[in-house]
């Protein structure tokens, strides 16, 4: 019998894929495990492994076309046509036939669910219970078009009044406004003259997604920028000191970046409001007590953006070995979904490749992101003479609904004092 593998849901919200590379060809013997295929989601390329061993009898789809969560893509043979069907029971089958993870895939003999991130839990009808409330309040849910179960009440043992209709009915609204705001920015059309020579390139699912990313978090967050320039001198002397050490005895390539970040989080501890993010729908500031960094890698692919879960609690060298784990797992195409969410703050290098101040735009929805230049000899003044030293240019871009330009200085203010002094950065980190 003849087994349809449909392609799975690999969570995170994502529907859809593009085949980027067949990996088996029809006639193709292939084991459990093996992968099938190279899909392209809005997030990550992956490889989709086949759930069980046989013949691939046929491929359903071609290089480059798009497919739904539950598509038959690919059908195998099981092996065992002439072999009676096993009758089970369907409550009796309690394990699925899966074949291996990669990143957050999952293959299976039946199609996964879709995934529920996002999704309100739903009740059974015979356990809710039933909402006290006015009549009158009850009458303007139904006008107003809102879930009074949803409402909380104010009125005398949690009773819903009719202000508390009008509350969510004005909540309901902000948020179907914000939503419609984005959906209603129509594209522009694009004229060019017929006479001139142009290339079209279709965007690929991620970029297309971090298209819509930036111009989420550029029309959701009124983003300011501050700008200031650090004399490192001091670190780059502690840096030249121990690189080399390093780089032979446990093989970490000992960038600015750890000591920069490790300052970050200091001044996050000290400036919360720059590690939280708005909650617009209930008008409250979350500050999070957890210091997840993202680090922006530059990829064939894109933009990505790894996370260091626990920032905080990792040494200088755990931190350079972290970065140039994620880094070189992003662009080799092996970073795992689970990996690229959860950040609280992140920071952008584009000094690495020779930029030098940058307006780096937020990651929607945290509150602000560091942008690192490239590190130059300057000539400055210090104590009346002119000096030459090794300048770090900087560029915080933050959430000015939250944060206040007095902030923003204060903040870098303290990343200034504490990469101008690398004995104080590791005391107080």
């Amino acid at each position: 019998m003849n087994f349809e593998f449909q392609f799975p849901d690999i969570g995170e919200g994502i529907h859809e894929g593009v085949i980027t590379k067949w990996l088996v060809q029809e006639g193709d013997n292939i084991e459990e495990g093996e992968s099938v295929a190279e899909v392209e989601t809005d997030k990550v390329t992956t490889e989709i492994p086949s759930p069980r061993s046989g013949k691939v009898l046929e491929l359903k789809a071609k290089k480059g076309d798009t497919i739904n969560v539950g598509d038959v893509f690919v059908v195998i043979t099981s092996g065992a046509e002439n072999e009676e069907e096993p009758k089970v029971q369907e409550e009796d089958q309690v394990e699925e036939e899966t074949a291996g993870v990669v990143g957050q895939v999952v293959a299976s003999s039946d199609v996964i669910p879709s995934s529920t991130e996002g999704a309100s839990p739903t009740k059974k009808t015979s356990e809710r219970k039933k909402v006290l409330a006015t009549p009158v309040a009850r009458q303007l849910a139904k006008d107003f078009g809102v879930d009074i179960n949803t409402v909380a009440g104010t009125g005398p043992n949690g009773r819903v009044m009719k202000d508390d209709i009008h509350k969510a009915n004005e909540d309901k609204a902000k948020s179907e406004d914000k939503t419609e705001s984005l959906k209603e920015r129509k594209p522009r059309k694009l004229t060019i003259s017929d006479d001139m020579p142009v290339e079209r390139v279709p965007l690929t699912k991620i970029r297309k997604t971090i298209s819509e990313k930036m111009s989420e978090s550029r029309f959701t967050i009124p983003h300011t920028t501050a700008m200031d320039e650090i004399d490192i001198s001091r670190l780059h002397d502690f840096r030249k000191k121990y690189k080399d050490i390093l780089k032979e005895v446990d093989d970490v390539n000992l960038t600015y970046l750890p000591f920069i970040i490790k300052a970050s989080i200091v001044a996050l501890k000290e400036h919360p409001e720059f590690n939280s993010s708005l909650d617009e729908e209930t008008d409250e500031l979350v500050l999070k007590r957890y210091f997840n960094i993202g680090v922006a890698t530059d990829t064939e692919r894109g933009l990505m953006v790894p996370v260091i879960k626990d920032a905080d609690k990792m040494s200088l060298v755990e931190l350079a070995k972290a970065i140039e784990d994620l880094s070189k797992r992003a662009k080799e195409n092996k970073i795992q979904l689970s990996e690229l969410k959860g950040g609280s703050f992140s920071v952008t290098n584009y000094g690495s490749i020779g930029g030098y101040f940058g307006i780096p735009i937020i990651n929607y929805p945290e509150s602000a992101i560091l942008g690192i230049g490239r590190v130059v000899e300057k000539p400055i003044v210090k104590d009346g003479e002119i000096i030459v030293a090794n300048i770090l240019p900087l560029s915080l871009s933050y959430d000015h609904r939250i944060i206040d330009g007095a902030s923003g200085a204060r903040f870098l203010n303290l990343l200034k004092e504490l990469l101008a002094d690398p004995d104080m950065l590791l005391l107080k980190g």
